[in-house]
Parts: C-alpha cells; sequence; structure tokens
C-alpha cells in the first residue's frame, strides 16, 4: 500500500505554482522569449488566479517543456 503522506506530497508537487520569477528562473529563459514561445504554443501556457491579478504556470508542465528540450538537444 502506497504511502498516503508521500501520495500528497506528490499531488502537492505536481500541482504547485509557479510566477514569472521563478519560471525564469528554472528555465534561464527572459519574460519576452517566454511570452513569445508562448504565443506560438511552444512553452506551456500561464494561467490567471485570483480574478485574473496573478499570472501562474503549472510546475509539472514547466518541468515537463524543460525536459522535452534537454530530450532533443541531446543526441542519442
Amino acid at each position: 500500500m502506497k504511502n498516503p503522506l508521500l501520495l500528497i506530497t506528490s499531488m502537492n508537487y505536481e500541482h504547485q505554482l509557479l510566477r514569472r520569477k521563478q519560471v525564469e528562473e528554472l528555465t534561464s529563459l527572459s519574460r519576452s522569449t517566454i511570452y513569445r514561445l508562448m504565443d506560438k504554443e511552444q512553452f506551456p501556457k500561464s494561467h490567471n488566479i485570483l480574478g485574473g491579478n496573478i499570472v501562474v504556470w503549472v510546475r509539472k508542465e514547466v518541468e515537463d517543456w524543460i525536459q522535452a528540450q534537454v530530450a532533443t538537444a541531446i543526441p542519442n
């Protein structure tokens, strides 16, 4: 049987929200590059919360994007 605490931790991690500065730090991309890639549908979309006053990204979506970039950059 799975440890319930691990399950809760996993759920929290997958749904953790990142602010723009955190996304910039995680990806090493500038603000303008993030939004340009979003416009081209080449980067995870942001989400507005609290009535649109705060813009966030889902951590797992950003990390999956990073993994995909690494996978295509490193030849097999």
